[in-house]
Order: C-alpha cells, then structure tokens, then sequence
C-alpha cells in the first residue's frame, strides 16, 4: 500500500509562527494552494470560495503557522482556503511602524507592472473578524486599513487562467519606509532590515540595542516603545505612502456571501 503524504505543517516546514520567531518573519509560505486545516495543510479543493472573503496577503497572512497562531488565539478551528495566485500591480514593501510582535512587517505598495506570486487566504465572518484585528483595521488607531483594490488596477490570476475581480488587503496607516529617493523600499528580509535600521537610523539603538535579537527582544510586547519607533521612521524622513491610500476612503467592514463579485462584500 502506498505511504500517505505527511501534509502536517511540522513535515512541511511552515509550523513556525513570526509572532513567536520575530526574526523568521513573514513566516514559510506554502509553495502551492492549500487548505489549512488545524496542523495540516490539505490540498486545496478549489481555487475560489463564492461565500468567502478574499483576502490578497503579502506577509504573515500567508504562513500557515502564523494563521493557526491567530485563529487557535480565538478558539477558531475552522479551515481557512489559501489560493496561490500572479499578481500584477502590487508588490512588497516596509511598513513604516514597529509591530509588538517585535518585527518590522511587510505593507502592500502600488506598483504598475510588477508580478508577484501571493496567496490569496478566503475568510468567513469570524475567520475575518480575527485577522482584521490582528491588524488592527477596525480600530482608528490601528495600524492597517482593509481595502478593497479592484480589477484591472490590481490583476489576481488563478492557476486555471482565470482572474478575480478583485480583494482586499490591509493598506498601513503609517505609510511605507522610502529608498532614500522617495521610492517604497523593498523589504529584505527581518534580520537584513533591522539590522540596516539600527546601523543607520540615528536613535534606533538607543531604542532598541545593538543587534536583531536585542529588537526583536525590546519591541515585543511594549506597545510604548514600539509608538517611539514609529514615530522616529518619520522624524527622520524615512516615510513615504504606498500609493494604495486612495482606495481607503470609500471602504466598508463587510461579511462573506459575495467574495467573487466585482465589488467589496456588502455590509
């Protein structure tokens, strides 16, 4: 008889969730669709969920371990669909705030012409619910909007040809961190990054110490300290928005029930 595939995320390498490695930030992602189901992720049973919510992911939300991390937070032990898909416009940035996870995380950026391979995850109302707080988009003092970005000025293609008619994404409040020409920055990986950010920006090290791990260690958890970084990015110039603000003005908190329609879930 043949050997059933392990499909548990321990097998697979994406267990580790950032919220308790801030330096693996954003997390393994899957290398195709799945569905996560507990501590297992399944093959996928089809690319789009008409009664779901879709949700274009660009960091954390896209490792199964952080998924689990936050839905097990909230006793949520229902599958959550991740759909690998080619987009076309929207490409990876810094978001210009420090999280009190202990990380510097990934922000949505407008980009004309850049592709990206990103995971689309597909929510229900609950499942929404707790990623929207995670980012704090319900809140005005949160770090992330949920915005609706619309096709063609955002194309999402599936594996089978198709295209969704759009998603949502979480845009930063605080705007992105800027090359030094005003141009998003790419963000270059969480060890990378901190350590650029403590050797240049001047007052990050009194902040945060000497090294990645001393960040990651001084952030997490102090909420005080994490504002003061923030709010040093823009002091000392480092910020500049993402190109996707415009889509934030007209936006609405919706449930599941239209997920692939050509406009953002109705209230």
């Amino acid at each position: 008889m043949p050997v059933e595939e392990d499909r548990t995320l321990r097998a697979l390498g994406l267990e580790k969730a950032p919220r308790e490695h801030p330096l693996l930030y954003p997390g393994a992602w899957p290398r195709d669709s799945g569905l996560l189901d507990g501590e297992r992720l399944l093959p996928p049973e089809r690319l789009t969920y008409a009664d779901r919510v879709p949700v274009l992911t660009v960091g954390s939300n896209a490792c199964p371990g952080q998924l689990r991390h936050k839905m097990a937070e909230s006793g949520i032990i229902t599958p959550v669909p991740m759909t690998r898909t080619r987009v076309t416009g929207v490409d990876i940035g810094v978001s210009a705030h420090v999280s009190r996870m202990g990380y510097v995380s990934h922000s949505p950026v407008r980009a004309p012409g850049a592709v990206r391979d990103l995971f689309v995850i597909w929510l229900d109302a609950r499942q929404l619910a707790v990623i929207d707080a995670s980012e704090g988009a319900p809140r005005p003092d949160g770090n992330f909007h949920r915005v609706w970005l619309p096709a063609p000025d955002v194309r999402i293609a599936l594996a089978d040809g198709s295209a969704l008619p759009g998603a949502y994404a979480y845009v930063n409040r605080h705007g992105v961190l800027h090359d030094g020409t005003g141009v998003p920055r790419a963000h270059p990986g969480q060890r990378e990054l901190l350590t650029e950010l403590l050797a240049r920006v001047p007052g990050m090290r009194e902040l945060f110490g000497d090294s990645p791990e001393e960040f990651c260690e001084q952030a997490r958890g102090s909420l005080g300290l994490c504002a003061r970084g923030t709010r040093l990015f823009r002091e000392r110039g480092l910020v500049t928005s993402c190109g996707l603000e415009r889509y934030a003005g007209s936006q609405r908190y919706g449930g599941p029930g239209t997920g692939a329609s050509s406009a953002p879930p109705p209230m």
